[in-house]
């Protein structure tokens, strides 16, 4: 264990005044914010890698609690004037949840997109450690070194463009069996955090059109814990899936980049952007 150890993090534009932080989806790392950070050149952004992830892969073992006193810590340490914007997707929305019930205080507004807080179907298999980790085996070992497989995964699991395979494939191939395992029993099993509904704090919420009941009705669930919330879905128009609307930050980045700048700005939100959940 290295609990102790900082999350690994990079930053962009750091003469800009007002620090944004950015929380990424289960078995990526903070290479899939690039596209977006670079279109927020107005910003500040601290792009960190979370625990049992990327540069952050000896701090461990993930959980939501350890995930936002993490975050936090960066907030603390590295955001200008002590406070952050932080933004989620996936499982870093599930942290920023998290952020919202035990440290508002360091938050100054928040955008959650896609963050699970209700079972999905199944759910029983994938909370069990014991099922996860013989899933583990069955798909990942014997696998580490197959373009096909890896290109399979990304594209119809994760939803993640072509451009990002060298990283994808970096990932997936150090993954280890306690990380799946620790990864898909947190995410699973993550309900809404009790103390959350005193957070007083700007939050967009955002789901996919084309995303599971579960997420959708977690999205309603957020909406109505948090006062003055606001809450769209994300639709990417003709093609669009549930994995290309879930991970739009990868998918479509200028869209994503373009959500942030106009919330933030008090602007009309994008055009993929409509109507609650």
């Amino acid at each position: 264990m290295s609990e102790n150890r900082g999350l690994f993090f990079k930053d962009f534009h750091a003469d800009a005044k007002t620090t944004l932080l950015f929380l990424h989806g289960g078995g990526g790392a903070g290479w899939m914010w690039q596209p977006v950070a670079d279109r927020l050149t107005e910003y500040h952004c601290l792009v960190a890698d979370l625990p049992e992830h990327g540069g952050s892969m000896q701090i461990k073992p993930f959980s939501m609690a350890l995930a936002a006193n993490k975050a936090a810590e960066l907030i603390r340490e590295q955001a200008h004037a002590g406070k952050a914007i932080v933004i989620g997707l996936s499982e870093g929305a599930q942290v920023a949840v998290q952020m919202l019930a035990t440290c508002p205080e360091l938050i100054e507004k928040t955008i959650i997109s896609s963050a699970l807080l209700l079972p999905m179907p199944g759910a029983r298999m994938y909370s069990s450690p014991r099922l996860i980790s013989a899933l583990y085996k069955m798909t990942v070992p014997p696998f580490r070194n197959s373009d096909w497989w890896i290109k399979l995964n990304m594209k119809y699991a994760a939803g993640i463009p072509d451009e990002f395979y060298p990283q994808f494939k970096a990932d997936f191939q150090k993954m280890t069996e306690s990380q799946f395992v620790n990864l898909m029993v947190a995410n699973q099993t993550f309900r809404m955090p009790e103390g959350i509904e005193n957070a007083k704090v700007p939050v967009l919420i955002l789901c996919g059109s084309h995303e599971y009941n579960a997420m959708k009705d977690s999205a309603q669930a957020l909406a109505s814990k948090l006062s003055g919330s606001q809450i769209y879905k994300i639709n990417l128009g003709k093609g669009s899936s549930l994995t290309s609307e879930h991970n739009w930050a990868m998918t479509t980045p200028r869209a994503f980049a373009d959500t942030i700048r106009n919330w933030l700005s008090g602007q009309p939100l994008s055009e993929e952007l409509s109507g609650l959940v």
